[in-house]
């Protein structure tokens, strides 16, 4: 509905509410005249059809806490007979325009009231469409083992839409303007009655919600005001960071239309894996070997970290194949500054080939425990 509809209707008539009526008392009175009037109760009744849209009207502006507020304004300047808003040319005189004449004094007004303004070909005046957050973009980077640790700063080069630079984000041919959508009045959305005291608000079909109706399209953007914008941008990615592990970047997304915020950016890490360390969680994981006599009788042996150097981890005598030694404070990194452990696993080592010596100590053995059957157990 344009301003002037809007000033010449009573709503609070319509619903038979008074101004100072709360939303609930809106609500409610709506709710009972729909019902009353709506058309599925009363087929064929045209004066009811027109009585309900009248008061779906109504209601759609006084529920609305924005519009009823620019409603009544409206009503407050269109009670007074005049506007005293200056014509082209007198600056500021005082002179009083008639508000339906043709001399600019309602659209001035009225686009102002609005947050609209003059400009554009033909003195084209729109309503100022909302802002409009910017649409989040995603990327991925590719990281050591050793980087997801540590955490850096990586140079990410993203494509993402911006405002078209041939039309400045309009999406009308340079010299022209876009007009305001007559089917929304440049809200963008668009509402309908689903039946009841029911009603779907949903982007404006003729507009796609841009509020905005272009006649003569920009060449370059096809009338989308929108084009592709390639830049690049420092991303700071977290130390102990996992492989498949999402990084939002708030902000560093697509820049928002008229004034919105921009979205966000989403980095997906990739993390190669490692020769000799795994990961579990927030725990680093190394398989050692040890020798039979060390798992049998007992060693102090040495093992590497991730940093480089080198621990001692005592293994006790008669160590299982596959035992896990937790060392403390030797993993990955976490959010809240503590370090996980890292997780040994002993492999007990079998000699592939033996010398005379090593073959006569193992039959030594052999003999010495012939008595011990390991699988005496077994399926009893």
């Amino acid at each position: 509905m344009s301003p002037a509809d809007w000033s010449t209707k009573d709503f609070y008539s319509v619903l038979g509410v008074s101004k100072n009526a709360s939303v609930d008392e809106v609500k409610k009175a709506y709710r009972k005249l729909a019902r009353a009037n709506h058309p599925d109760s009363k087929p064929g009744d045209t004066a009811a059809e027109e009585r309900f849209k009248a008061i779906s009207e109504a209601y759609s502006v006084l529920s609305d806490p924005d519009k009823r507020k620019e409603y009544d304004e409206q009503r407050s300047l269109f009670s007074a007979g005049g506007f005293r808003v200056p014509r082209p040319g007198q600056g500021g005189s005082g002179q009083y325009a008639d508000p339906f004449s043709n001399g600019g004094g309602f659209s001035d007004l009225f686009g102002g009231i609005f947050g609209g303004g003059g400009g554009g070909t033909g003195g084209v005046r729109t309503r100022s469409a909302q802002p409009r957050r910017g649409q989040d973009v995603e990327s991925e980077t590719s990281l050591t083992f050793e980087q997801a640790l540590d955490g850096l700063t990586v140079s990410l080069q993203l494509s993402s839409e911006a405002a078209c630079g041939a039309c400045s984000g309009t999406g009308a041919r340079a010299g022209t303007m876009p007009r305001v959508c007559p089917n929304c009045e440049g809200s963008g959305m668009q509402t309908s009655s689903q039946g009841g005291v029911f009603a779907l608000t949903e982007p404006c079909r003729e507009c796609l919600g841009r509020g905005l109706v272009v006649d003569d399209p920009c060449p370059i953007c096809h009338g989308s005001g929108r084009g592709q914008s390639t830049r690049t941008i420092q991303a700071r990615i977290p130390a102990g960071v996992r492989d498949g592990q999402r990084i939002r970047l708030r902000g560093k997304g697509a820049p928002g239309e008229r004034g919105g915020p921009n979205g966000d950016l989403f980095v997906k890490v990739k993390v190669a894996p490692h020769p000799v360390f795994g990961r579990r969680d927030d725990n680093l994981t190394l398989t050692v070997p040890v020798r039979f006599d060390e798992a049998a009788l007992g060693a102090d042996i040495s093992v590497p970290t991730i940093k480089g150097d080198r621990v001692t981890l005592r293994v006790p005598p008669g160590t299982d194949n596959g035992r896990t030694f937790r060392v403390k404070g030797r993993g990955a990194p976490r959010r809240d500054g503590t370090v996980g452990d890292l997780l040994v696993t002993v492999e007990i080592e079998t000699p592939k080939t033996l010398d005379p010596a090593s073959r006569s100590a193992i039959e030594a053995l052999r003999d010495a425990s012939a008595q011990h059957d390991p699988r005496a157990g077994l399926l009893r």
